[in-house]
């Protein structure tokens, strides 16, 4: 289907962020893509059968979820795919302000806190 990895990151122009941070940005991507499409699915979804999805997550069922979902849904699998493109439009427009504050961040979290000195009184 797709692959959330440093491929992709490459492709939305964030391929120069450091490490820690690609990870926890393709983290972001699948927690925000997961959402979007839970929010799609369910606008088109009848109470009894949003209760019974939600059943499956609850169980942390993903097996019988993804069944449900093509049974209920076999649209579902263009939902993810349109989403994610969405996703990477927005992500690419972003990209150099998002590159600019991983690598900001980076030398912050390297610099010690003992080393910066509290602010003098006049």
């Amino acid at each position: 289907m797709f692959k959330l990895d440093d491929n992709l990151l490459q492709d939305l122009g964030l391929g120069a962020m450091p490490v820690n941070e690609k990870n926890k940005m393709l983290g972001h991507i699948y927690e925000t893509l997961e959402m979007r499409v839970g929010m799609k699915l369910a606008e088109q979804m009848s109470n009894e059968q949003l209760d019974e999805f939600e059943g499956y997550i609850d169980r942390n069922d993903e097996a019988g979820a993804l069944k449900w979902l093509e049974a209920n849904f076999p649209n579902y699998k263009q939902v993810v795919a349109d989403e994610l493109e969405n996703l990477k439009r927005e992500i690419k427009q972003a990209a150099p302000q998002i590159l600019a504050s991983s690598q900001q961040a980076e030398p912050q979290q390297a610099a010690s806190p003992s080393s910066e000195q509290p602010p003098q009184a006049a």
